[in-house]
């Protein structure tokens, strides 16, 4: 953790951006079997490629919009149960709030990684 002046040595307990930054189950783009399913898929538009190159461009292209389709989903999904619990007047627990920011982060962090 980067220390700055105006930071309190003794405030161990916030939550920082490198903290958030560790990785965490819940950080998880994809549920397990969901990530093994696209790259099941990617290794065989990967193997045609050599014997039909245009039709497995085409065949990346689709696969790669089904991975933004179902990562738009699930974070639009989560927003959504935030949105309800606060239109209920529900109280939003912090830590719910601190698994959304880091999967928010992760997601970020990994496209801007690319």
């Amino acid at each position: 953790m980067t220390q700055h002046a105006f930071d309190d040595p003794a405030d161990d307990d916030r939550m920082d951006t490198d903290r958030m930054a560790e990785p965490d189950a819940d950080a998880q783009l994809f549920e397990d079997a969901d990530a093994q399913s696209f790259r099941d898929r990617w290794q065989q538009v990967q193997s045609r490629f050599v014997d039909d190159p245009r039709g497995a461009v085409a065949d990346a292209d689709a696969l790669v919009g089904d991975v933004t389709q179902t990562l738009t989903s699930r974070f639009a999904d989560q927003r959504s149960g935030l949105e309800r619990q606060w239109s209920e007047g529900e109280d939003v627990q912090t830590e719910d709030l601190r698994q959304t920011m880091q999967r928010y982060r992760t997601l970020f962090e990994r496209l801007l990684a690319a």
